[in-house]
């Protein structure tokens, strides 16, 4: 995330009203060491379109037989945690990025989902939902495939409030084989529009509602 005309504000603060505002322009925080704080509207924006959702045979017979289950908004702070630790490179993740969205998450902007092995977090994603669609921000696992069912179970719930896709920001090799692309930024910002359109029709508290642990059985068939 370094081209510059992908950058278009410096400095700010990560208060929940700045933050807000800025996802409801198609912008994010960015931060870079030793440069002020950088925003974020990419020319070329990462999504997920869920009629464009790949599983290949593989992976759905890996998540049939996971012994895992799934909730929403259980562990936020655990989950952001886990994605801030990159061993093998930098995270953007600051402390200070830790605490805004954990502050967004008590305020009911920012939402996790997390994979359980019995007791033990294996996998889990965040992201802000936000003026009628999801930004992820990140994953992770520490079980194979965790960051994806993770992922799976967010479209899922996404799918079923009746959104049609994500915003995931920068397309990744893992991102690109699950059907994601790039797509211009005016057509992100169209998008975007349409989403605070439907926004104004569709129930207001979204789709990341906390409630139970689910199996991938209960969401399987919309994966199909």
């Amino acid at each position: 995330m370094s081209e510059l005309n992908d950058i278009v504000a410096v400095g700010l603060d990560l208060k929940p009203k700045t933050l807000l505002h800025a996802y409801s322009q198609g912008v994010f925080p960015w931060p870079t060491e030793g440069l002020p704080l950088l925003w974020h509207c990419p020319s070329r924006r990462g999504v997920l379109e869920f009629e464009s959702l790949h599983i290949g045979r593989r992976l759905k017979s890996y998540l049939k037989q996971a012994p895992w289950t799934y909730t929403i908004d259980l562990a936020f702070d655990r989950v952001i945690e886990a994605c801030s630790i990159r061993e093998d490179e930098g995270t953007w993740i600051t402390p200070e990025m830790k605490e805004a969205y954990c502050e967004l998450h008590r305020l009911g902007h920012a939402h996790s989902v997390e994979v359980w092995n019995g007791d033990d977090l294996v996998g889990g994603m965040y992201g802000v939902d936000s003026s009628g669609y999801f930004a992820g921000e990140s994953m992770f696992h520490r079980e194979s495939n965790a960051s994806k069912a993770a992922l799976l179970f967010g479209v899922s719930r996404q799918m079923i409030a009746g959104r049609e896709w994500m915003d995931i920001q920068v397309l990744t090799p893992h991102m690109e084989a699950l059907g994601a692309r790039e797509i211009s930024r005016s057509k992100f910002l169209k998008m975007l529009g349409r989403a605070k359109e439907n926004q104004k029709i569709t129930p207001p508290e979204g789709p990341f509602l906390p409630g139970g642990r689910h199996h991938y059985r209960d969401f399987s068939m919309l994966m199909e």
